[in-house]
């Protein structure tokens, strides 16, 4: 979503980089280019006002670091303010109060309020509690069927609404069914409009009112730009949201919500939605998202991605296979699934410091249905072929094509990237780590 938010501001930093000193000049010559990306992005003008002045205050006058550059102490500087921007640190949910509590989800139709409570349902669930559904949007029947086969695909309990039901009493019921299922935290998936009205937010308040719930969310779609950090602002005047998650920021749109909308609201961004699938919403940390807008990666949300996925036995084993160079396509093969699991390969990429600098990467089209290909070529391979690669001749390289619907060319295409990467792996367990240190700067 911030790709050329993030080209923009670097182009900015890689100009500065020539000035020997920060001065008022070089500062407001920087700063023009900084509000015109940001304005670009679709920032709300008043908070790119506001953030092109505090990022001056804090520039001018301050002498350049030792260790620093001036295009790097205006890359610190603008990191600094856009991480206050955002919220400064990750706020979680409020579930202070009497169990169940209540999380109430609003927004308007199609900002992906019900698939988002599914998402959170999951989130909740790693931790240790135990979420309950409850479809509380009457007025489009779908939903209802939407969320109860949400929680049959993740086994977690729905309440029985049905499009006859008035919202509150949903609500209330639920909150007495719960109890009797043994759950702990109740996910309302309220009813939305195409825009706002006064019935609309009369329902919500009745709904606020009668379960008094530990925190309100505000789902916003941050494809939607500057529209949806005015609707925030609405909804915030009349139910005083707790947060906000903003959905659909792995898309192409220009990011300007989800840098402005605690800005507007004061309210802080609990969680994003990355992707489709039910694993993809997360924690939202303002400033790991700085340091990836700026091009500096985000390593903590990368360890946090493989945790979930990597086994630590098994990463101690492939260690132990890699330093004695007995690393085979099953092997390969397995840490693909594992990557898979992560997310696309797209924003694993972009968490990594530096890669989306590196000039022989920079135009690279990462197609994630290229792992499939890559698995379905292993898969068509013997287990002696997948154990020992040399012995895969020109007939069994015919044969593992037919079998995966590829072409010899393909499997030639992998057998070479193999063995280059097991090259690799050689030199570094020889002490090449050295060279991997370079083009790590933002710039």
């Amino acid at each position: 979503m911030f790709d050329n938010l993030s080209d923009r501001l670097n182009q900015v930093f890689k100009n500065l980089k020539g000035h020997g000193k920060l001065t008022e000049a070089t500062v407001n010559e920087g700063l023009r280019e900084v509000r015109m990306a940001l304005l670009e992005a679709d920032v709300n003008y008043k908070v790119v006002k506001n953030l092109v002045a505090d990022i001056r205050k804090r520039a001018l006058g301050q002498e350049v670091m030792a260790s620093l550059t001036p295009g790097q102490q205006v890359v610190k500087i603008v990191n600094e303010s856009l991480t206050e921007l955002m919220g400064t640190r990750n706020e979680g949910l409020n579930l202070s109060g009497e169990r169940p509590v209540c999380v109430m989800l609003v927004g308007l139709q199609g900002s992906g309020k019900t698939t988002t409570a599914g998402k959170l349902a999951v989130q909740l669930r790693k931790t240790g509690a135990k979420p309950y559904l409850v479809p509380a949007d009457v007025y489009r029947p779908a939903a209802i069927d939407q969320l109860k086969k949400l929680g049959s695909q993740i086994s977690v309990p729905v309440f029985q609404s049905s499009a006859d039901m008035d919202p509150v009493d949903i609500c209330r019921e639920a909150r007495t069914a719960a109890q009797k299922e043994g759950c702990d935290t109740l996910l309302l998936d309220t009813a939305g409009r195409l825009h706002v009205d006064e019935e609309l937010m009369a329902e919500l308040c009745r709904i606020k009112d009668a379960v008094k719930p530990s925190d309100i969310l505000f789902v916003a779609d941050s494809m939607t730009g500057q529209d949806a950090v005015n609707v925030a602002g609405s909804f915030n005047d009349m139910l005083d949201i707790g947060g906000v998650i903003l959905t659909k920021l792995d898309g192409d749109a220009r990011g300007g919500a989800a840098l402005s909308i605690r800005a507007v609201t004061k309210k802080p961004i609990k969680f994003v939605g990355v992707g489709e699938k039910l694993a993809d919403l997360e924690a939202f940390h303002p400033d790991r998202m700085a340091s990836r807008i700026l091009g500096m990666g985000d390593v903590l949300s990368l360890i946090e991605k493989a945790q979930d996925v990597v086994d630590e036995k098994e990463a101690a084993v492939l260690q132990k296979k890699l330093r004695k160079n007995q690393f085979t396509l099953e092997d390969f093969r397995d840490q693909l699934r594992q990557v898979r699991k992560m997310g696309s390969l797209t924003d694993i990429m972009g968490m990594i410091p530096g890669f989306s600098k590196m000039k022989q990467l920079k135009d690279v089209d990462v197609d994630d249905k290229e792992l499939v290909r890559i698995e379905a070529l292993i898969n068509s391979m013997t287990a002696k072929e997948r154990q020992n690669h040399s012995i895969i001749n020109g007939s069994r390289r015919k044969r593992i094509a037919k079998g995966s619907g590829t072409t010899v060319q393909d499997v030639n295409q992998l057998l070479k990237n193999y063995a280059q990467m097991m090259k690799m792996m050689k030199k570094l367990n020889k002490g090449g780590m050295k060279g991997l240190a370079r083009n790590m700067l933002p710039f």
